[in-house]
């Protein structure tokens, strides 16, 4: 099975958001540079919280972000929203290979998926691919509800990250 879940379309750059069964999301992302840049912005917390909170989310912010992005590294990002409780999401890195793909496991709860980006060059451009599989068809459910919603604008967010400072 292979529904296709949301499709949102930018000037040059579409976001596509496929549901692959019933565990797998699959999110695609062509973007105007190297790999080596859109890795940077994956793999450098300094770059990485410029971009990954979407800005439709009033009040929410990265407070701490902790990425040791290597095979066997640990990352652990930590959101607030405006008051004192704060809600963490970590987890470690299965494999890590420099411009080319990052693989990293979700375990803040019972129902964490693995995730795997790759960063395909393509002439100059890069496709981005993004992928989750869930342990459970309820967990991709849940995922689509709440923060997986959220990737196209987020891809947006790096995209206009990615033009405007030549990260």
């Amino acid at each position: 099975m292979n529904e296709q879940v949301n499709k949102a379309a930018g000037a040059q750059n579409r976001t596509s958001v496929e549901r692959k069964g019933d565990r797998e999301l699959v999110v695609t992302r062509t973007f105007n540079a190297p790999p080596s840049m859109v890795y940077r912005a994956w793999s450098q917390p300094e770059l990485f919280q410029r971009w990954w909170v979407p800005k439709s989310a009033p009040g929410v912010s990265l407070v701490s972000c902790q990425m040791d992005v290597r095979t066997g590294g640990r990352y652990r990002l930590e959101f607030g929203a405006g008051g004192s409780d704060t809600m963490a999401f970590y987890g470690k890195y299965l494999e890590v290979v420099p411009n080319e793909r990052i693989v990293w496991t979700n375990d803040e709860g019972e129902e964490g998926a693995i995730t795997t980006v790759t960063f395909k060059d393509e002439g100059g451009t890069t496709l981005l691919t993004f992928h989750e599989v869930y342990p459970s068809k309820e967990a991709l459910e849940e995922a689509l509800q709440s923060g997986a919603a959220a990737l196209p604008e987020q891809l947006d967010q790096l995209d206009e990250l990615l033009s405007s400072t030549g990260e």
